[in-house]
């Protein structure tokens, strides 16, 4: 596809030999001779790039450049200057121009730049696209449910994105979805144009955490072959999610605390402190006030960051819920897989509603992928079931056993492994943990890595 350039110059030698040479280089173009018709152009036509001279005869082209970024922050401009007007270029630059050059120019820089800008087009619009797909598919549409509890998280994150407040902690049983609640609070916010960065905090031995979250300076340590930026510092604007929060070693704990307060960081090795400003998210399906008294989590910390508290309810407690889950995913990975699955059956849905599902969101979603990728029909049959289902349901009798929350996990983990055949970066991605968060877990629970487990 032509990338399109329009010229705005009120020179008509300017604008003819710009065309001749753009067009022969296989760009469509376009121009305009005032500010207005430029604008006109930009409205109707949506150029890709544009060439705009800041002296027009009727308005100055800083003027233009504010009403272009209104229409269609996209579109790459090129600032033409006159000699010696730096102050106008560094305006521009401000305003979000891609590049500038000064009369006289060599018409090969033009063409240079407009090769630079349209790059620079193309990847806009990827990012424009992906950020549109994120915003959909994690501004909390995909939080599903009617349920009390499920309607208060939905209205905290409504009160979470219209407010200031930097740090928010979600806390809930592993798979209710506290991952999808965080994205929800940063692609709905003010913050949604700049990263999101997310970090597992089991996923790193306890001097590793520190250097991935501030980074490093050349020759902190053996390896520091040169300076590298730390995920607070790239988040700059943004939102750093840190799930498994509990899991961070007290040290690490302490550094965090001090960004938090002063909202400055040394690198590791470092001694110049920087300064960002981004939204702190954190998560966890421990007892944060339990560790506090324990001693295994600061108390000042776990205050600071519990500006707001989102708990989410674990999937048994949320009734109706369970089947308007069900149905959504049932559809979602029949759309996947191309197949005809459109609802539950009565026999199906009973089960659903009585199972416990320990492994809460994260295991329904995986059961269903699963049936709807190994069978075939209109309607999710208990047949269609993992076996196990019937053996596990709620019961109101105190009398009756029931696995702790440890024994639970560690067997969807293990039967995670045995469906994806032990393969361990297929086994974490389904089960929505890094592979060394996976691998910790193995170690933590003894549990093989294909098959049985044994759980100390």
């Amino acid at each position: 596809m032509k990338i399109s350039v329009l010229v705005v110059d009120d020179e008509l030698l300017i604008r003819k030999s710009l065309s001749k040479v753009l067009r022969a280089r296989g760009y469509a173009v376009e121009t305009a001779s005032t500010g207005a018709e430029g604008l006109e152009r930009v409205t109707a036509e949506r150029p890709q790039v544009m060439i705009l001279d800041m002296r027009l005869p009727d308005t100055d082209g800083l003027s233009v450049l504010r009403r272009v970024r209104q229409v269609d922050p996209l579109i790459q401009v090129i600032v033409i200057t006159a000699f010696g007007d730096v102050q106008s270029a560094v305006e521009a630059m401000k305003l979000g121009a891609c590049d500038f050059l000064r009369k006289p120019y060599e018409m090969e820089d033009i063409v240079l730049a407009v090769e630079a800008a349209g790059k620079q087009f193309r990847q806009a619009t990827e990012l424009d696209l992906y950020r549109r797909k994120a915003w959909k598919n994690f501004s909390g549409e995909e939080i599903i449910g009617r349920s009390p509890g499920i309607t208060e998280v939905r209205q905290l994150i409504d009160k979470v994105v219209r407010s200031q407040a930097t740090s928010v902690l979600i806390t809930g049983e592993s798979g209710t979805g506290k991952e999808l609640v965080a994205r929800a609070i940063h692609y709905r916010g003010d913050r949604a144009q700049a990263p999101l960065m997310e970090v597992n905090c089991s996923s790193f031995h306890e001097n590793l955490l520190e250097n991935e979250l501030f980074g490093h300076e050349k020759g902190a340590f053996t390896d520091a072959s040169e300076a590298k930026k730390g995920l607070v510092e790239l988040c700059d604007g943004g939102t750093l999610f840190l799930d498994e929060v509990a899991d961070m070693v007290l040290p690490t704990q302490a550094k965090l605390l001090r960004f938090i307060d002063q909202r400055q960081f040394k690198r590791v090795g470092g001694a110049q402190d920087i300064s960002v400003d981004i939204r702190i998210v954190a998560a966890t399906n421990r007892d944060l006030e339990a560790d506090v008294r324990t001693g295994r989590f600061r108390g000042d910390l776990y205050f600071r960051l519990k500006v707001v508290s989102i708990h989410l309810p674990p999937l048994h407690e949320r009734g109706d819920d369970i089947l308007l889950l069900a149905r959504h995913f049932t559809r979602e990975f029949s759309r996947k897989f191309q197949k005809r699955f459109d609802d539950l059956s009565a026999p199906a849905q009973q089960l659903f509603a009585s199972y416990r599902w320990p492994g809460n969101v994260r295991e329904l979603r995986n059961v269903i992928e699963r049936a709807v990728l190994l069978e075939d029909g209109e309607r999710l049959e208990v047949e269609h079931l993992p076996p196990e289902l019937a053996g596990r349901r709620v019961s109101s009798d105190d009398s009756i056993p029931l696995p702790t929350l440890a024994q639970m996990e560690a067997d969807h983990i293990s039967e995670v492994l045995r469906l994806t055949a032990g393969n361990k970066s297929r086994a974490a991605r389904v089960l929505g943990i890094s592979r060394q968060g996976l691998i910790e877990k193995l170690r933590r629970f003894r549990i093989e890595e294909v098959g049985g487990r044994q759980v100390s």
